[in-house]
C-alpha cells in the first residue's frame, strides 16, 4: 500500500513539474523577459528606440536588433532568431515571403519613407546628360520602385501594368539613353559620386546625413509604400504583439516622428 502511495506521489510530482516546465511557453513571446525586434540602422532604429522607452514603462523590454541589409531581417524572424521586425514595405515584404518560402505575416502598418533621387554632380534633373548612369537598388521591388520614380521623373517610361515588378529589361522608352545600374541599396550613398545620380531609399538616405526634402534632386509623389510590422505565422496573437503595435502608433510616437524627421518619415497608420 505504502508502495502504491510512493509511485501515485512520484506520478503526481512529474506531472507538476511538466506543467511548471510549460509556462514558458505559455508566456509566448516573452518567455524570456525581453521582445527582440529587428530593424534597418537609421529611423526604423531610431524610432524603435521610442517605442522600447514607452513600452520599459510598461514593464516590457525591447531589445533591438540592427542589420544592415533588406534580407536577413525577415531570414532571422523566419528562423525564431527574433520575434518580429520593422523595416519593411508590403510589395518586398510579399516578394520575401514568396521567394524563400517564409511563413510570416503583416500585423501592421508604421510609416512611410519617400524614395527620392541624389547626385553629387547635378543638382537639377534637367542637368543630366545623354548617356548618364544612374543608380537603383538591385532588389527586385525596390528596384521597381526606383523605375517607378523616374517615369514620374520623366526620365523614362515603362511596360504598362508592371507597376513595382518592373525591371529595367521592362524599360519602354529611354530617349536619353541613361545607363541605368543596380547597387546594393545599402551602398548607393557610399557609392552616389560614382554614378551621376542615383534613387536612394530614405532610410539609407538619412543614415548616410541626407535630408530627403531638401537634398534631393527629385522626390517620390504621393508615395503608398507604407512600412510594416511581421511576425511569424503562430505569433499574431500573441498578447505582446498588440501591445507593441499600440505602443507603436502611439500620440507619443506620432509626435517624435514629426518633430525629428520633418517630413523625411511619416506615419502610415
Amino acid at each position: 500500500m505504502k508502495k502504491g502511495l510512493f509511485l501515485g506521489f512520484v506520478v503526481l510530482l512529474i506531472g507538476l513539474l511538466a506543467a511548471c516546465g510549460g509556462s514558458d511557453e505559455a508566456e509566448g513571446l516573452l518567455e524570456d523577459d525581453k521582445l527582440t525586434v529587428g530593424v534597418t540602422a537609421g529611423p526604423h532604429e531610431e524610432i524603435l528606440e521610442k517605442v522600447a522607452e514607452l513600452a520599459s514603462e510598461d514593464g516590457i523590454t525591447i531589445e533591438p536588433v540592427v542589420f544592415s541589409d533588406y534580407v536577413m531581417p525577415n531570414v532571422a524572424l523566419s528562423e525564431g532568431e527574433i520575434d518580429m521586425n520593422s523595416f519593411q514595405t508590403e510589395p518586398f515584404f510579399d516578394h520575401m515571403n514568396e521567394e524563400r518560402g517564409l511563413e510570416l505575416i503583416k500585423v501592421a502598418d508604421t510609416v512611410t519613407f519617400p524614395m527620392g533621387m541624389y547626385s553629387e554632380k547635378v543638382t537639377d534633373l534637367k542637368e543630366l546628360e545623354d548617356g548618364a548612369s544612374i543608380g537603383l537598388p538591385n532588389d527586385p521591388t525596390n528596384g521597381g520602385r526606383a523605375l517607378l520614380l523616374f517615369e514620374q521623373a520623366g526620365l523614362i517610361t515603362i511596360e504598362e501594368g508592371l507597376g513595382v515588378n518592373a525591371s529595367i529589361n521592362d524599360i519602354a522608352e529611354n530617349p536619353n539613353n541613361f545607363e541605368f545600374i543596380e547597387l546594393d541599396p545599402a551602398q548607393i550613398p557610399r557609392q552616389l559620386g560614382e554614378v551621376d545620380a542615383a534613387a536612394i531609399n530614405s532610410n539609407f538616405a538619412l543614415e548616410a546625413g541626407l535630408v530627403p526634402g531638401e537634398d534631393s534632386i527629385f522626390i517620390e509623389q504621393d508615395s503608398q509604400f507604407v512600412n510594416l510590422i511581421a511576425v511569424r505565422e503562430e505569433s499574431k496573437d500573441d498578447e505582446v504583439v498588440q501591445q507593441f503595435i499600440d505602443l507603436y502608433q502611439s500620440d507619443e510616437v506620432k509626435q517624435f516622428i514629426d518633430e525629428n524627421f520633418e517630413g523625411s518619415v511619416v506615419p502610415g497608420w
